[in-house]
């Protein structure tokens, strides 16, 4: 009977120890996801903006509104608004340039980085793009 106790006890206390650590990650799980809640989230033409000048490194070629290697930004939006051309089809590497086709070589070698980005981070930058019309 002593044997049985102890047992049911040491039991009982795993089973109490496993609970609290659950809840505990459960806890931390709803901390997370609340902070993330709070946190103000991004508009396409942030999250563009913020793609265009970090992990897409497009700024080593294009500037909002001077050419460096590839065309400025502005000259970007107006071009594709103007032939009602599709950014994100030429990004996936699915389109022929039509702003400066003598640095299409250049641009071929980001293909790998923006046929890695999601659909989301395409449209947005897009948008970021297009926002800098004037």
């Amino acid at each position: 009977m002593k044997k049985e106790v102890l047992f049911l006890s040491a039991v009982l206390a795993l089973a109490s120890c496993k609970k609290e650590v659950t809840e505990n990650a459960d806890q931390n799980s709803t901390e997370s996801y609340s902070e993330g809640e709070s946190a103000k989230a991004k508009t396409p033409e942030a999250l563009g903006k913020e793609i265009f000048e970090g992990k897409g490194n497009c700024t080593a070629c294009h500037q909002v509104d001077q050419k460096i290697i590839g065309p400025s930004i502005q000259e970007i939006a107006k071009m594709y608004k103007d032939k009602n051309a599709d950014i994100i089809t030429f990004l996936k590497g699915n389109a022929e340039p039509i702003v400066d086709p003598s640095q299409f070589d250049v641009m071929k070698t980001n293909f790998p980085v923006t046929k890695a980005m999601s659909e989301e981070e395409l449209k947005a930058i897009e948008t970021y793009i297009y926002s800098n019309l004037k």
